[in-house]
This record gives C-alpha cells, structure tokens and sequence, in this order.
C-alpha cells in the first residue's frame, strides 16, 4: 500500500559572496528547486533538487519540467520511478520522504570539514581565517590559471601551512597528461600531506588517471567521472580503487548509493554541489553512514554565501 503526500515546490537563487572561479568558467548565481512533502497526518518532509547540468545532472530547466508536471498529489511507486536521466530530482525525491522519519541531527565539526579556498594567491591569505574557525583540511582550484604561476602559489601556500593541515588540489578535469604528471611530482615531500588531486584529467582520459593513480604515491580522487551512480558502478567495474569523490545531492538515488558503497567498501569522500541546509542535512547523513576512512566532508562553504534567515523556508512557501 503506498502512502500518498501533498507535492509542492519552490525555485531559488542564492548569490554567492564573491564569484567562484572554477576551470568550467565563473559562476555568480546558485539556484535550485525546494520541495515540500506533506504526508496524510502533516507530518511534512523537506527536498532539495540542486543540478550542476556541466557536471553530467539534468538542467535545472529539466527538473522544473519534471516538477511540474507532476500531480498536487503523489506516491512513493511515483518518487522511486523517477528516471536515471534526472539524478538531482531522485535524490531531492528520495531525501525529503526519508526526512520525514529523521530522528536526529547529524553533528559534524569545523575539524571534520574541508574548507574550500578561493582559487589563485588569494588563498595564501584565506587559510588562516579559515584555520582560526577549526578547518583543518583545505580545497584549492587548480586549472584555473598558468600552470607555472599556479606552481608558484602551491609552493608559497604548502610552505605557509602548518605542517598539521591536509590539502586537496581539485583540477576539475583541466589538465593535460603532462600537467598532470607536473603536478603529481610537485606534491612529494612536502611539508604538508597532498591528501588527493581530483579529477586532474577529462572523464574521456579514464585510462590515463588510473595509470596515473598507480605511478604516485599521492592519491587520485575522480570527481566528474562518478558524478552519478551509474559512472561510479563503471568506474568501479574498471578498476578504479583510489578516491571516489561523491556529490550525494546529484549522484541519484539515496537507497541505491547506500546499497552501492556498502557493497563494494569504496574509499569516498562526500562533498557539497554549494546546496542549501534542507540537501546539506540529507547528504551528511549519507556521509555519516557511509565514510570509511575518516576523510574530512566537502562541505566547508557556508562562508561561500550570505546566511539565510531563520525562516526563509516559511517566507519561501508565503511569498511564492
């Protein structure tokens, strides 16, 4: 017997603080799509659809017209149904129904975040504030600018670390095989750990990274090549054992990701698609439940935007 829930929703658009400069270009306005759920007896469940279309999810565009297009009225036969071609909806979906029997809040420390540094020699001055505040794991944009220069900035920035901090370098699939390797070599002996390189090559060059991964000791992590779950069963199946870097709010489905990372024991870090609180909360969850190596979360980038109100989900639904 499928039980049947009031479907509303709400689009949104948060501007972010300052530009986010990243190698797919610049990046001013985050929008997405809230859903409320009510069930029979008002218990109401919150979902957030939030697509990164050049990340391999649908548009928003498209999960505007799948949203729609639905009744006022819907089941659970309807969400489990949604198809595979519309990642951000199944999750959005899937995480507002199963927020209706949350219990508690996950609680995740500033220590256990990655915090994510702004990209070129802006960085060399951002870590500190964000040190002061408890992050002790950093994420830098690489790819962005002149390799050399870039070169230069990491070394300067690896020097003025503290020796306990952990860096991520995230290329975002922006570099050529030799920068790659350029890359690799300059991340030995260092003062401070490389945890990972992510995403250095483009999805097409698969065979590349996974030589790469096996020629250094620093670890790879992909990125956009598992950006939903089906890339994350063929990378997997392809002999992919380094860092899988998941995107829960646009990798699919909550229950099959689960059933996916249980099986197989992945070695995976759980990072933000720059979300709202309502997916944030669902993600954490799955981050909770699923991280297996103490790897600090992707989700240090509340100071990316302006905070919200307190009731800015009620202002929302009033003033649609």
């Amino acid at each position: 017997m499928f039980s049947n829930y009031e479907f509303s929703f709400r689009p949104i658009a948060r501007k972010f603080v300052r530009s986010l400069v990243t190698s797919h270009g610049i990046w001013e306005v985050r929008e997405a799509i809230i859903l409320r759920l009510t069930d029979t007896t008002g218990k109401v469940g919150w979902g957030e659809i939030a697509p990164i279309s050049w990340f391999g999810s649908e548009t928003l565009e498209q999960a505007l017209d799948f949203c729609r297009q639905l009744p006022e009225e819907i089941t659970q036969e309807i969400i489990f149904s949604i198809p595979d071609d519309l990642p951000a909806c199944q999750f959005g979906f899937e995480s507002a129904l199963e927020a209706m029997g949350s219990g508690e809040d996950v609680t995740i420390t500033h220590a256990q975040f990655s915090a994510l540094l702004p990209a070129g020699e802006a960085a060399i001055h951002q870590w500190r504030r964000l040190w002061e505040e408890g992050y002790r794991t950093f994420k830098w944009k690489i790819a962005v600018g002149e390799i050399g220069e870039e070169l230069r900035i990491f070394d300067l920035l690896t020097q003025s670390l503290p020796t306990s901090a952990k860096l991520r370098l995230d290329a975002n699939g922006g570099l050529s095989y030799p920068e790659a390797h350029l890359w690799l070599q300059a991340c030995d002996n260092l003062p401070v750990e490389v945890e990972f390189i992510e995403q250095p090559l483009p999805v097409e060059q698969f065979s590349q990274m996974l030589e790469l991964s096996e020629a250094y000791p620093t670890a790879i992590a992909l990125d956009e090549s598992v950006a939903n779950l089906k890339q994350l069963a063929a990378c997997y199946a392809q002999g992919w054992r380094d860092v899988f870097v998941i995107k829960p709010a646009i990798a699919g489905s909550p229950s099959r990701l689960r059933q996916f990372c249980q099986q197989h024991k992945i070695d995976a870090v759980f990072s933000s698609v720059f979300e709202t609180a309502i997916a944030r909360k669902a993600s954490l969850q799955l981050a909770a439940e699923l991280s297996r190596h103490n790897r600090a979360v992707g989700f240090g980038v509340n100071h990316l935007f302006h905070q919200e109100a307190e009731n800015w989900l009620q202002s929302l639904w009033n003033n649609p």
